[in-house]
């Protein structure tokens, strides 16, 4: 399509021509509601005001024109479907915790993007550059001369007494003199079409591995739009900043080989995806606080092969919880002796503690005076009217136009969360209106007042109404160092879009967000992360960074044990609904160890019916539980804990295994939620739930063994299941052994169907119940990978391993899992006077204790890097 096709395609006013012959394209463009009055329209360049300017801007005309045919609502709406799927397949997230049920919803993405012209993005890009300066140099006189405090350039009152200036930081010499590595701005264009600036983020902004994601989205939804627009690409200022990071880390502790984290809240944190999918952009382990630990002043990270020093920190954990001994002392989320380290100069941090004051929208009013006196220049880029109502002048001033402001706080509070929210005035009646002005004149330190900004309206898709629809919109752009005191503006950015009828531009509030395409007259750089050819040396070097962390070691280790355990539980439990529908003679010997083997694993509450009582209430009880995930040990509980284990290993994890994982606990808790106990189906509807369960773990344990690295990590998880299944397997036949259920035909084929071995038993012994065979295969099969033998030699093996490639594990703990090369089927099968087996007895009791055992040891010398726990005994 041409752009006078796309010009006569919009809706026509007096003086211009009559549409041509609609395309698919122009059905849609030319229905394209302009923006709301008051609003700049990103579609047509324009205020709304402007009724005769009804062309679509020049950036929109070309954008179109590369849609062809697939321009219009068929079209657009297969990209959404393709864009939905794309995001759930990669598993990107927003977690918003507040919400009552599932804590993570899909990230939120609109079709277009924000499409910034050449000329207005060097305005951006200059008017940001500067302000990073200025902030950069705020921050060293704060913590520094306190010129500025001095001379009541800067009310003391909005740095000290807010809650994040950090005393302790005062007189820190920090590497290359740089506070901060990097800061974000939001910014709003008005009616005018002039940016300002709305906010700024300096403690741990967030966005950078959003737009990273929204950017390999939307570019390959539109190819050939991409390529015939200059965009600017992303890669060459995040290979910058983590090159600076790396120049300076290596300067101040004098060594080349430095190594760099990237430290996050963890997978609880609102934007976890974002942490996981920036760390492996950038080539950096992501840690949490847990992960590191300071000795003699200098900061290490836990690995399962011992500590390994940390010279740089880019962190996304507010300051306040950086350091439980000096800031908020019940912080888990940061690292005892941090703020030491980084005195003593051992460590750099992006950004260095202590920048959170400037994120006060006070302090934006004090900028333009800022500028003048620090680098004797006006702002480039505006920012709106601010009054901070603390200074009795700006009160009286600010009063009588208060129906028509933003009323901010403003300070956030030491837990996080803020005073009070954001209101637009114009949304108070009369009544309001006066609390709030008697608030401003009591306690005016508390309120900033800003002045109320019509946001740009970008166009985006509705599916459902399959037509163009405007929405506020406010960017978010990212400056990065480069150097000692430069900086570079990421070339786009993050919008941020507000939802219908509303103002706010918030992700929180159920906003989307949408690329930035940031566009350039000179020539695109094509600059990637990946270097032009990977030597033998370089590759060497990043497979010795892919240290596995103890806290990921952890996380797999505890996602085989509780993959195994949701596994023999539900077996378990299906063996059991199994058994309670029959009515073999010597059924109640069968359920006397069922009822036992249940009660032991958590399957059936205290104080429920025995099954040798009540068949029917022990069965309801049994249901009832199959799926309470807040009960230890129940089948949904164990799903709910490999979810969590899980989702603390996005990054070693491929989306199809994700997928699985998220699957298999919500199908298994939705069809449990949906048995009724007293119904009489209610056992056959849990049966199916179970094996469907099953299965999916089946895939799980598959996968694991398939797509994993083998590396120590998948060590640790494998062991983690074997320990899991050495006690589960060990406990359950020795309870069948002493309950004598193993004698009994129902007892027997339900011993062989828990071990998952019935089709292996019928093809090597047909129909025979022979105890000896059951033994031989159970115990001593060495090709069954569920008999006893398999699993202890197996364990021991992934032991050694473990052992061999880390200081940490001690050879002695290899020694107390049973070595099976000296087991003899005669002695276990052997039976006393009283027709028992005390061989086979002893040899389960000491299987089921090893297990316990090394699941301490590991934990101890792997996980906590604690002296591995021995008893002390003298002779």
């Amino acid at each position: 399509m041409s752009s006078a096709a796309i010009i006569s395609a919009v809706p026509q006013v007096e003086g211009v021509g009559q549409p041509t012959e609609p395309t698919p394209a122009s059905t849609v463009w030319q229905l394209a509601p302009t923006a709301a009055l008051g609003h700049f329209d990103e579609l047509r360049g324009s205020a709304a005001a402007d009724k005769d300017q009804c062309e679509l801007a020049a950036r929109w005309q070309h954008f179109v024109e590369q849609l062809g045919d697939t321009g219009g609502s068929v079209g657009l709406n297969s990209r959404v479907r393709q864009l939905q799927r794309q995001l759930a397949d990669n598993g990107v997230t927003y977690n918003v915790l507040a919400e009552p049920g599932e804590s993570q919803r899909p990230w939120a993405l609109d079709l277009f993007p924000l499409i910034i012209e050449a000329q207005d993005w060097r305005t951006i890009e200059a008017g940001v550059l500067q302000r990073v300066r200025l902030l950069n140099q705020v921050l060293a006189d704060v913590y520094g001369p306190r010129e500025l405090l001095q001379r009541a350039l800067l009310p003391a009152a909005l740095v000290q007494g807010h809650p994040g200036y950090l005393r302790a930081m005062h007189g820190v010499e920090l590497a290359g003199n740089m506070n901060l590595h990097l800061a974000a701005f939001d910014l709003a264009r008005a009616q005018d079409g002039q940016w300002r600036v709305v906010s700024q983020r300096t403690q741990a902004p967030s966005g950078l591995g959003y737009l990273l994601e929204n950017r390999l989205v939307i570019s390959r939804l539109f190819p050939r739009a991409f390529d015939a627009l200059p965009v600017q690409h992303l890669a060459a200022t995040y290979g910058a900043f983590a090159g600076h990071l790396k120049r300076l880390c290596a300067a101040r502790c004098g060594e080349d080989d430095v190594q760099i984290v990237l430290l996050t809240p963890g997978p609880y944190s609102a934007t976890w995806f974002e942490h996981a999918y920036l760390a492996r952009y950038l080539g950096l382990p992501l840690v949490e606080g847990g992960d590191l630990t300071v000795r003699d002043q200098r900061l290490y990270l836990k690995t399962l092969r011992g500590l390994q020093p940390v010279h740089g920190v880019i962190k996304r954990v507010d300051d306040e919880y950086l350091d439980p001994l000096e800031l908020r002392a019940d912080s888990t989320l940061g690292v005892p002796g941090l703020l030491q380290a980084i005195r003593a100069g051992n460590v750099v941090m992006a950004n260095a503690p202590g920048s959170a004051f400037l994120e006060s929208p006070a302090l934006l009013g004090f900028l333009p005076g800022l500028a003048r006196h620090l680098l004797g220049e006006e702002l480039a880029l505006p920012s709106l009217a601010t009054w901070w109502c603390g200074e009795p002048a700006a009160a009286r001033a600010v009063l009588p136009r208060l129906a028509q402001q933003m009323i901010k706080p403003t300070a956030f509070g030491f837990d996080g969360a803020l005073p009070f929210e954001a209101v637009r005035a114009a949304t108070l009646d009369a009544a309001e209106i006066a609390r709030w002005s008697d608030r401003i004149r009591d306690h005016g330190e508390s309120v900033t007042v800003q002045s109320y900004l019509s946001m740009s309206q970008l166009p985006t898709w509705d599916p459902g109404s399959e037509r163009v629809e405007p929405r506020s919109v406010m960017l978010r752009v990212f400056a990065v160092a480069d150097g000692a005191g430069s900086w570079r503006v990421l070339p786009g950015g993050m919008a941020r879009i507000a939802t219908a009828n509303e103002e706010i531009a918030s992700m929180s509030r159920g906003g989307s967000s949408a690329d930035v395409w940031a566009l350039t007259d000179d020539a695109v750089d094509h600059s990637s992360l990946l270097p032009l050819q990977l030597t033998p040396a370089l590759i060497a070097e990043r497979r010795e960074r892919q240290r596995v962390t103890s806290r990921a070691g952890e996380n797999l280790f505890w996602l085989g044990r509780y993959t195994e355990r949701a596994e023999n539980t539900a077996r378990l439990a299906k063996v059991t609904l199994e058994a309670l529908a029959g009515e073999d003679a010597e059924q109640r010997t069968l359920l006397a160890w069922l009822d036992e083997m249940t009660r032991a694993h958590g399957l059936v509450p205290r104080g429920a019916s025995s099954a040798l009582r009540s068949r029917r209430g022990f069965e309801r009880a049994l249901i009832a539980a199959l799926a309470k995930p807040d009960t230890d040990h129940s089948v949904g509980f164990n799903l709910r804990a490999i979810r969590y284990a899980a989702g603390a290993l996005r990054e070693r994890l491929t989306p199809d295994q994700w997928f699985v994982v998220r699957r298999s606990e919500d199908e298994f808790l939705l069809r449990c939620r949906a048995i009724s106990p007293d119904s009489h189906t209610a056992a056959l509807e849990a049966l199916s739930a179970l094996e469907i369960a099953i299965r999916d773990l089946s895939t799980m344990t598959g996968a694991h063994a398939d797509r994993m690295l083998r590396d120590d990590g998948l060590r640790l998880l494998n062991a983690g299941r074997q320990i899991e299944r050495l006690g589960f397997f060990s406990d359950a036949l020795r309870r069948g052994f002493d309950n004598g259920a193993i004698n009994v035909v129902g007892g027997f084929d339900a011993m062989v169907a828990l071990f998952d071995s019935t089709i292996t038993f019928r093809s090597h012994y047909q129909q025979s119940r022979d105890t000896a065979a059951l033994i031989d295969l159970l115990v001593m099969d060495r090709a069954n990978p569920r008999s006893l033998t398999w699993i202890a030699h197996n364990l021991r093996e992934r032991l050694a391993k473990i052992a061999e490639s880390s200081a940490l594990m001690p050879e002695p703990l290899l020694q107390r899992v049973p070595d099976p090369a000296d087991w003899v089927l005669e002695q276990l099968i052997e039976t006393d006077r009283r027709a028992r087996r005390p061989a086979l007895r002893a040899l389960l009791l000491q299987c089921a204790s090893s297990a316990w055992q090394s699941s301490e040891r590991i934990t101890a010398a792997c996980f906590s890097h604690s002296r591995v726990p021995d008893q002390a005994v003298s002779a």
